[in-house]
This record gives C-alpha cells, structure tokens and sequence, in this order.
C-alpha cells in the first residue's frame, strides 16, 4: 500500500507542470486570502506587542477602586502621598520611586491624514524617569515649572509638529516640544510628557492625579504592598502590575481585529476553496484513463485519494509560503496608529508578522487545500474503470 501511494503521488506531482494555467489559479486565490488573513491579524499582533513591552513585572499602578482604565479613576494630592508611604516601594536617598502622573486627552492632527486624533498628555515628575523604561534620545528633557514637552519616538513620527522646538497649544498653554524619548517601541512611546504641576492649572485638575506608579522594592513585594493599599481606610484604591495592566488595555481592540480578520479570511477562504475544488477536479479530469489504468493493473482506491489530496496540499503549501512571504514584505514593521477603545487614545504601533502567525497562516492554506482536494480525491477514487478505459 504505502509503495503505491508513493508511485501514484510522485506521477501527480510530477504531471503539475502540464496543468500549470489550472495550478497557478488555485494558488493565487490561496495566496490573496493569506496575505489578507497575515495582514489583518499582524495590526492585532503587533497593537498586543505594542501593549505588552509597557512597564516592567517590578511596576505597580495604583488608581481609584472600581477603575478599570486611567482615564476612569482619579485622587487627590494627599492620596498620592499617602500611598508612597506604603511599605514594599523601592527607596534611595530622595525618597521612594514613586510618580503621581496625569493623564488628558488632547485633540491632535496626525501627519498623515491630517485628521484629528485622541493623544495622550501625561503629566509626571522627576521621579517618572526612575520609574519608567524611558530614555532621552533627542533634545531634552522638560524643566520642571516650564511649558515643555518631550514626546514618544512614535509619537514624534505619527502626528504634526512634534519636532524638536515645535509649539503647539493644548489646554490654556502653549508647549514647546524640547526632546524625544524612547520607551522600547511600547505604547508608551505614543504618549506626551510634561510636568504634572503644569498640566493641572492648564486643565483646571487642581491638586489630582490619576495614578501613582511605584517600583516595588523586590519582586515578591507586590503582595505586601497591596494589602498594605487595601486595608488603609483612607483610601479606596486598587493596585496591578504595569504589564498586566496593559495587557488588558489591549483586549478588547485585539478581540475586534482578530474578528474582523477571521470572518474576511474566512470569506475569501470560501472562494479559494472553490477555486481548488476546480483545479483539482480538472486534474482528475485530465487523468482518468491514467487512474483507471493503475485500478485495472491493481491499485486500490486509496492511494488514488491521497495522491489527489498530496497534490492539493501541495499546491496550497505553496499558496501559503509565497502569501506568508509577501504578507511579511508588505506588512512587517509597517508603522500605525489606531484608536484604544478602552482608554479612547491614540496608540501607535508597528504591524506584526510573528512566526506563530506565519505558521498558522501556512496552516490555514493547507486546510483550504484539503477542503479542495477532498471531492475530487473521492471522485477521483470512484472513477468507473470500464467506462475511463474505453477512452484510451
């Protein structure tokens, strides 16, 4: 059995080149629905990643209770204070590694478009560059007291006028642009940064922040600083981890796109199916005298069925290699930005075509592939023998 598979398979594949027209058809419509089902899913991919690299395991913010997003929660001055007094937060001589921010929402155009779009403003203290994975790469970073802004690498390149000494004008100021900061390609390089004490007269927040992000003094301190956060009555806050936190900012936008992505693929796989059902139909066509002839010398069906099913997967996996490639030339690294649904922010990101997506694409070709072959394989084996052979 398994001798013949071999012999009737090796024939198939090695008759393609005669079919090459009916071949091409059915690897070009596989190829389209790869690059679709690559290209869509990469925005989602590299929007998680994006979100993922935020913060670090040894990060904790802390924001009102019930809060399930900072632009939701919100606390006074004196929380803020109070909560860098908790035991479990790294200390040096200055003080604990704390950074009381703020966080608004401002209205500007992107460089692309023109259009308008959902930028984070952030206001942090000196203390936020101990905290954060930040770095200057360009400029400066802002005085404290001063109308000055630093703004994300991707930031920089995805909205107008945040050059170095660029103005723009935000609230009931107007802030001039002194440096550029790099965060790792996280999201957090889609944020602005100035001085809390400035921002909050701008937008009339007074003495308030929205979170306090806190650098725990070990690992395992996490633990002890939130009970110590959760048992003080006076205050009504919640404590998580950065990543953790982020990650779940990413969900709901990752769940949309992977939807999205998955219903197109799905309807272009549709068509590409039946594209293979064709080709593969027009092959055993092409073939029946040659198949009833190895029946009639005695070849059972099975190898005939999967010598059909062998030179469907063939031609999918190809299919499937060559779209996975050009998804990956197109897509990869393509930088964007889109909106957060759960913070209502502009994020920017680059596209990402991961090896897992790859190898799930591939997988998807090869499914499309089998789905194609399986009634002409089944054809292929019920083939008459007197009726095929009366036409040699």
């Amino acid at each position: 059995m398994l001798s013949q598979i071999i012999a009737v398979t090796s024939v198939n594949l090695r008759s393609l080149r005669e079919r090459a027209g009916s071949s091409a058809v059915a690897v070009i419509g596989i190829v389209g629905v790869v690059i679709v089902f690559v290209g869509v899913l990469s925005i989602a991919e590299g929007f998680r990643s994006a979100m993922k690299t935020v913060g670090d395991e040894d990060s904790v913010m802390v924001m009102r209770a019930g809060a399930d997003s900072e632009m939701t929660s919100g606390m006074n001055g004196d929380h803020a204070r109070l909560i860098q007094d908790k035991p479990g937060i790294a200390r040096d001589a200055q003080g604990p590694l704390a950074s009381p921010e703020l966080l608004v929402i401002v209205d500007h155009p992107l460089r692309r478009s023109g259009t308008g779009a959902n930028v984070p403003l952030r206001g942090v203290q000196g203390r936020a560059f101990q905290v954060h994975k930040v770095k200057i790469v360009e400029g400066r970073a802002f005085e404290p007291g001063r109308n000055e802004i630093i703004a994300g690498r991707a930031a920089s390149r995805q909205f107008t006028d945040l050059t170095i000494g660029s103005v723009v004008k935000w609230g009931e100021n107007q802030w001039t642009v002194v440096g550029i900061f790099d965060a790792g390609g996280s999201a957090a390089e889609s944020e602005i940064w100035c001085d809390a004490k400035v921002l909050q007269p701008a937008y009339r927040r007074g003495n308030t922040y929205q979170s306090v992000i806190l650098k725990l003094a070990s690992h395992d301190s996490f633990d002890q600083l939130k009970d110590a956060l959760t048992t003080d009555p006076q205050l009504n806050v919640t404590a998580i981890r950065e990543p953790e936190y982020y990650e779940r900012q990413s969900q709901t936008l990752q769940t949309v796109i992977r939807s999205i992505g998955f219903a197109i693929a799905g309807l272009m796989g549709i068509g590409a199916v039946f594209g293979a059902v064709n080709t593969m139909y027009n092959a055993v066509a092409s073939r029946s005298r040659e198949i009833a002839t190895l029946r009639a010398i005695g070849f059972s069906s099975v190898p005939v069925v999967i010598s059909v099913l062998a030179e469907a997967v063939a031609l999918s996996a190809v299919g499937g290699i060559i779209g996975g490639l050009l998804a990956w030339l197109a897509f990869d690294g393509y930088q964007t930005s889109t909106m957060n649904f759960q913070s209502f922010s502009q994020v920017a990101f680059a596209f990402a075509v991961t090896p897992s997506l790859l190898a799930a694409a591939l997988a998807y070709a090869i499914i499309m592939g089998l789905a194609g072959g399986l009634l002409p394989a089944i054809r292929a084996a019920r083939l008459p023998i007197v009726t095929a052979l009366r036409q040699l």
